[in-house]
């Protein structure tokens, strides 16, 4: 295989109020990998957040420190701006409420403090191919809290029932965190088929969003037979 079809190096916009974490965000991950840029939160007003440029990124990473009504503004101005965009973020610890409001708005992927440099390399390639890097324990909990509320039309209408063939193969792939361009090379069609198969599945499961999709099939997987 020729070599200019590997990816270049992955790029991450760190955001954060510390030019601290920004150092240690570097130190732990290598240039070979990672092309980092940083931008430091210089407020604590989220209307003034919302009116920051943020430069165009595949990745960001959002520092938890800021204050949580400001990571919250951050991250909505980055999915309005890059809806393809992927936002983890950096905090000390992640309760389940403060965790539940952040998937909601969207974020794919928490890490701690303390966790952080051993699972860097790993958690930025996965979450910028469309994965999720969240506990399973809390990711559980979140699927659970959003199916009780909703009452799933997954469980009472047995959805896996009317899916075409290829819908199948494209959820499959979904659940298994590919691209819609991983998944066109895979089933060997073009991106807007996928993203058409797509829509189709969010239909069909009552669903916005690909990652409320996943995670109510996650939580049909825990079902028991």
């Amino acid at each position: 295989m020729s070599t200019n079809s590997r990816p270049h190096r992955l790029k991450v916009c760190l955001l954060s109020p510390h030019p601290l974490v920004r150092a240690e965000f570097e130190r732990v991950l290598p240039d070979a990998g990672f092309q980092i840029s940083f931008r430091q939160l210089t407020s604590s007003s989220p209307s003034e957040i919302k009116q920051m440029p943020i430069p165009k990124s595949p990745v960001y990473v959002i520092d938890g420190q800021a204050p949580a009504q400001c990571v919250h503004a951050l991250i909505e101005v980055i999915l309005e701006h890059y809806a393809k965009a992927r936002v983890l973020v950096l905090a000390s610890k992640h309760n389940d409420t403060g965790t539940f409001e952040l998937l909601r708005l969207g974020v794919k992927g928490l890490l701690a403090y303390g966790q952080a440099a051993k699972q860097w390399q790993d958690a930025l390639p996965l979450v910028a191919a469309g994965g999720y890097w969240v506990p399973r324990a809390v990711l559980s909990r979140f699927v659970e809290s959003i199916v009780g509320s909703r009452k799933s039309a997954i469980a009472r209408n047995h959805i896996p029932g009317t899916l075409s063939r290829r819908e199948r193969e494209v959820l499959d792939s979904l659940l298994r965190n590919l691209s819609n361009k991983e998944i066109a090379s895979q089933l060997n069609i073009s991106e807007r088929t996928v993203k058409f198969h797509v829509s189709n599945l969010l239909a069909k499961h009552g669903v916005r969003r690909r990652a409320d999709l996943i995670v109510m099939r996650f939580q049909e997987s825990q079902l028991p037979n």
